[in-house]
């Protein structure tokens, strides 16, 4: 065989050795996995302990070899027993459960929201009060005094109501002068503009810094005050908050039952006490249990008979002075009113105002409503926000209000 031949083969054999070095070696940029937590790894060349007299793993650190061989580890030591293997494999599946429990709440997570019902399509009922008069101010190329009045119509027609609806107009008619206005469609997007920054403000409930929060919901009976109570309550527990349910209404049969259903539907905690007792009594109780518990919110249901009656209002604000005086705060009081009853419950809020000092509203049935004009009427003349909107019948369809969602909803053409 010729020299050259001989010197060849040799090349290729060094070529081929050379690559096989090269793919074993860790790519650049590539996470090696350090050693275990604890373990401090020996020198190469140092000397080895007996593997049976290891407490744990022994790592031994080769170097590379002229830049071209990957670090090797050497992992010795005793054999795992079969506990320690069964409770490494338990530890395995253990994690392998928990990211597919994470992925699965992220799933159901994007579902809820999917599920989420939207004030366009809610709202249709509502809308067609307004629909006849602004398809009739919309046909007009310019403003004139009738496209005025019959926005003033629309608005009362939708319980606005006459002072609201006048004072709404008077700052839209400065903002037509201020701007140059002249088109139908550039004085409903002002109408539009106008009673969104109206609306406007926080809906968020607040909580308190140290729990339990205490959350009461105050209405006279029928407007659906036990249904929110539960609505909220599944949606704080799908949050991960620890809920007890104090069912303060004692002068009403069903209520406790009802909001026991309610408790165990969301995996809250119930407290209740003798029927026709005394519901700050009650109340008492559930924020006691809630401070032992360590739970994060207390939602108080109350008593509801007639607004018209003294001793309902008086009962109401003891109600709020003994839960003050408890381990909880109370941050919120919400006053739930059904909006089919229009004006009658803006008379209700009123009252109510009076007797608790009420933070917000929730607006019940909002979705089977012709008045929805209940919400601006609210906010313009008692200065109360509607914090939450029932649109529908599930838990999900309590929904936080959005001011801008629900005046859209309402001037929407179909």
């Amino acid at each position: 065989m010729s020299p050259i031949l001989i010197i060849i083969i040799i090349f290729a054999i060094g070529v081929v050795v050379a690559g096989a070095l090269l793919l074993g070696r860790p790519s650049k940029g590539e996470l090696l996995e350090g050693p275990p937590e604890g373990v401090l790894p020996r020198e190469a060349g140092t000397q080895a302990l007996d593997p049976d007299s290891l407490d744990g793993p022994e790592i031994e650190t080769v170097e590379p070899v002229a830049g071209i061989l990957g670090s090797s580890v050497a992992i010795t030591g005793p054999e795992l027993t079969a506990e320690e293997e069964a409770a490494n494999i338990a530890a395995a599946e253990e994690a392998e459960q928990e990211g597919e429990d994470a992925r699965l709440a992220q799933v159901a997570e994007e579902a809820a929201e999917d599920e989420r019902p939207n004030f366009l399509e809610r709202l249709a009922k509502a809308r067609s009060t307004f629909s006849g008069f602004l398809g009739s101010v919309l046909s007009r190329s310019q403003i004139d005094a009738e496209s005025w009045n019959e926005l003033e119509e629309a608005l009362i027609r939708a319980d606005v109501g006459i002072g609201p609806s006048q004072k709404l107009l008077d700052a839209v008619r400065v903002t037509v002068k201020e701007n140059g206005l002249t088109t139908s469609a550039e004085l409903v997007e002002a109408v539009k503009d106008q009673m969104k920054a109206d609306l406007a403000g926080p809906v968020t409930l607040a909580r308190a810094q140290t729990a339990p929060t205490i959350w009461l919901f105050v209405g006279v009976n029928g407007v659906g005050k036990t249904t929110t109570i539960g609505k909220l309550g599944k949606r704080l527990t799908d949050q991960g908050d620890r809920v007890v349910m104090a069912a303060g209404d004692t002068f009403r049969a069903a209520a406790a039952e009802q909001l026991g259903t309610w408790a165990d539907r969301c995996g809250a905690d119930l407290v209740r006490g003798e029927e026709g007792g005394d519901p700050s009594a009650v109340i008492f109780d559930a924020v006691a249990s809630a401070a032992a518990k360590g739970a994060d919110i207390v939602l108080a249901d109350t008593a509801g008979r007639l607004h018209n009656k003294t001793n309902l209002m008086e009962e109401l604000s003891k109600v709020r002075r003994v839960a003050d005086k408890g381990e909880g705060t109370v941050t919120e009081v919400l006053l739930v009113l059904d909006a089919t009853t229009g004006q009658n419950g803006l008379q209700q809020a009123r009252q109510f105002t009076e007797a608790t000092e009420v933070t917000g509203v929730v607006l019940t049935k909002l979705d089977g409503s012709a008045k929805g004009g209940i919400v601006f009427a609210i906010r313009s003349e008692l200065g109360i926000p509607v914090k939450l909107v029932g649109l529908g019948e599930t838990a999900v369809d309590l929904v936080d209000f959005n001011s801008d969602e629900f005046v859209d909803a309402l001037f929407a053409q179909d």
